[in-house]
């Protein structure tokens, strides 16, 4: 039975939700949850190195600052910002704690990111990822991808220098406990951007045929199960294109460390994209622009949704299946998922707009469904995005409030962490993004 919503914030918190809260206690006292403890993968596999014995050593040298962006309120980074809840009227019961209670010192100021933040943008500022540990993410990627995959030709190497995707899953998952760790991110990143150029953008990708190559595709990453007959010619496909030889090695890896339930969840979300990808690959034949609700609809899908569900695992630790899969958590999940991706909308506008073909995005759609101008339609995705994220950060902070379950609480301040760095490699991520004049 699919668990009730969380009930809206009021000033206390209502015995539904605490009687919700306490069957996910029980949950996680039945599956003996160890926040700090690797749950590792299928008998017999291979197990990454276990993490440090206490989440605050691993954080303490890599903190999460409570710097605020200019303008906007000074959440907490992490989980202290997800438990304090956001402010204002009528928020007070979403708060585990007093906003008089003795606060733990300021972070040091974040390090000045390169670019800027789109202006009215609600985000939280992050320090830069630690260099050293980029440039080894970096090598170690570059290697797989050209040794282990061979995922690109020579005159593709500036631009997968330029996507910076080590400092982008460094920036991410501030938790992770080692470079094997990350790399398992990283892969799979590298992974799905190879997908989308080559079967949906601008590396000979179209909307013809397009289900077909995913399908395919997605059997790297949900095995057939057929005929000996007919097997060796599926195993061969495998290694057919650069896509499917990089899903098939990326999910070799994740599988090695991820349980069983966390390998099927990342299953489940790369389904929810690729049938994203189909829906804008319909309208793209059709020549047809949805409306904004549906434009939100298929972005829900088609969005960083596999990313962030993944955070237990690139941490090194396990949510166990049945508190991911209760209805608060999928829907923090979602709105995760939808606010990171309307943010790739906004940073990608004029490099989609200089593209080749008529890109969808927030903007666009907006734009052309409700007679605004370029400027005024992109400042309501703005909106948008800054709606998404405050529903996000609430329910959030609701359900760390409904469930004080360690492991529930650390998986959402992962969340938290994937979507404030997400945003601070848009921002800085100079090479690709360049903002519109609008301002």
């Amino acid at each position: 039975m699919t668990a009730p919503e969380l009930p809206p914030p009021r000033s206390s918190l209502p015995e539904a939700a605490s009687r919700f809260g306490a069957h996910l206690l029980a949950s996680a006292a039945a599956h003996a949850l160890d926040v700090e403890g690797v749950t590792g993968g299928p008998p017999g596999t291979p197990s990454l190195p276990a993490p440090p014995v206490t989440s605050a050593s691993v954080l303490a040298a890599r903190p999460l600052p409570a710097a605020p962006a200019a303008g906007a309120p000074a959440p907490s980074a992490g989980l202290e910002r997800i438990l304090r809840g956001p402010s204002g009227l009528g928020t007070a019961g979403l708060r585990l704690f007093p906003r008089d209670e003795p606060q733990a010192p300021p972070s040091p100021p974040a390090a000045a990111a390169e670019g800027r933040p789109v202006p009215g943008l609600y985000h939280h500022t992050v320090p830069e990822p630690d260099p050293g540990l980029v440039e080894e993410v970096s090598r170690r990627i570059k290697a797989w991808a050209l040794d282990e995959v061979s995922l690109y030709p020579e005159d593709w190497e500036e631009q997968f220098d330029g996507f910076s995707v080590g400092r982008y899953m460094v920036g991410c998952h501030p938790d992770a406990p080692t470079v094997d760790h990350l790399m398992l991110a990283t892969r799979l990143m590298v992974a799905e951007n190879a997908v989308d150029d080559c079967y949906c953008e601008d590396h000979g990708g179209s909307p013809v045929g397009l289900g077909e190559r995913l399908l395919l595709a997605h059997t790297a990453l949900d095995p057939l199960y057929t005929t000996e007959e007919y097997r060796p010619q599926w195993a061969e496909s495998l290694h057919a294109d650069a896509p499917r030889r990089a899903y098939r090695s990326a999910m070799e890896y994740f599988v090695r460390a991820a349980s069983a339930s966390q390998a099927d969840r990342f299953r489940h979300d790369m389904a929810r994209l690729h049938m994203g990808y189909l829906a804008e690959a319909a309208w793209a034949q059709l020549d047809h622009v949805p409306e904004v609700w549906e434009y939100l609809a298929m972005r829900q899908f088609n969005n960083f949704r596999p990313c962030p569900t993944i955070t237990d695992t690139v941490g090194g630790y396990e949510l166990p299946a049945d508190l991911h899969a209760q209805a608060g958590m999928q829907k923090v999940i979602a709105l995760a998922g939808n606010a990171t991706t309307i943010v790739n909308d906004l940073y990608s506008y004029t490099k989609e707009l200089d593209a080749p073909g008529h890109h969808l995005n927030l903007p666009v759609v907006i734009a052309e469904r409700e007679g605004l101008s370029e400027r005024d339609a992109y400042l309501k995705s703005i909106e948008v995005h800054n709606d998404l994220m405050h529903d996000f950060e609430r329910e959030a902070a609701a359900l760390a409030e409904a469930c004080p379950a360690p492991g529930v609480h650390r998986f959402l301040r992962g969340v938290a962490a994937w979507v404030d760095g997400n945003h601070h490699w848009h921002q800085s991520n100079t090479y690709r993004y360049t903002l519109p004049d609008f301002w």
